[in-house]
């Protein structure tokens, strides 16, 4: 369906693994200004995403922006540096995509509020390869008013969106609760089934049973078999970013506050360690290698 000429223009912050697809299904229904750093990541993208010197100036020929971005400071230099998206002349509504926590995303929003523009909090769930076939899910907080005129480009990337009540912010803690709890299963399943490896446990057999019987996550359905098995180790995270969304769960308010989160504290030393040992491909779900090692052992398709 074409993008009508009374639809908002639309706009784009960073073309990385799960930037690229989104904006991809974003242009597949009309041009999308879009801003990288790296010029070589218009490389492969389709014409209608048109390559913009500068933030400002996709603030300039866009009235919705979408950005999705790593670390703070990222946000920061994008949005409010001197080349900024907030000094840009039409925005009017900034849809925050990355993950990076209530505190980071509330006091964005404050800010480009001083600018005249509106925030909506809309983390995704799902990774590169939903972002690609289109089925992410995303999470979305702010006002109503700006939800409704952003909803429909939402469903462009996305095969469900839930709304949580209240401001931007919101929407990144459920973001990072559902993080926290894909990343311990990742840690945990590779843990157990390494363990079945060694014991000399085909892994066909392991995943028929979990996968049928109670022991059955997300790991398990997808990533393992997928990039841990198969040895590609190319799901599509990096280390850094997994290190950071338990980091930033971990300081959420209520977890900071006294919440009991062992498990979580547990799981990011597993990414860590993996980090500080190094892997053969920078990859989440490499966080296994350390525990082949350790066990003379490795988990692959039989």
């Amino acid at each position: 369906m074409a993008r009508s000429d009374q639809a908002p223009a639309i706009g784009f912050l960073g073309l990385g693994s799960l930037g690229a697809p989104i904006a991809r299904r974003l242009a597949a229904v009309g041009p999308v200004l879009a801003f990288d750093p790296d010029p070589a990541r218009f490389d492969g993208l389709p014409s209608d995403i048109r390559p913009a010197p500068s933030p400002r100036a996709v603030g300039d020929g866009a009235d919705i922006v979408f950005a999705c971005l790593a670390a703070e400071r990222h946000h920061r230099d994008a949005l409010l540096g001197p080349a900024g998206l907030a000094h840009g002349r039409r925005r009017k509504i900034y849809v925050h995509l990355g993950t990076s926590g209530s505190l980071i995303v509330a006091g964005l929003a404050a800010e480009m509020g001083r600018h005249g523009v509106e925030t909506v909090d809309a983390p995704v769930t799902g990774g590169p390869p939903k972002a690609r076939s289109g089925e992410l899910t995303s999470i979305v907080s702010g006002e109503p008013e700006c939800l409704s005129q952003v909803r429909d480009a939402i469903a462009l990337y996305s095969r469900k969106v839930v709304a949580v009540d209240g401001a931007p912010g919101r929407a990144q803690t459920l973001k990072l609760v559902n993080n926290a709890i894909a990343l311990v299963n990742l840690v945990a399943a590779c843990e157990a089934m390494v363990v079945g490896a060694r014991a000399g446990l085909p892994a066909d057999a392991m995943l028929d049973v979990i996968n049928n019987g109670s022991g059955q996550n997300s790991a398990t359905l997808g990533k393992l078999p997928a990039h841990v098995l198969s040895g590609s180790f190319d799901f599509g995270a990096s280390l850094d970013v997994v290190i950071k969304d338990l980091e930033l769960f971990l300081a959420e308010p209520a977890a900071a506050g006294g919440a009991l989160v062992d498990t979580c504290r547990s799981a990011l030393k597993a990414y860590r360690r993996a980090r500080s040992e190094g892997v053969e491909i920078d990859d989440l779900t490499a966080v296994v290698r350390p525990m082949e090692r350790r066990a003379k052992t490795e988990l692959r398709w039989s």
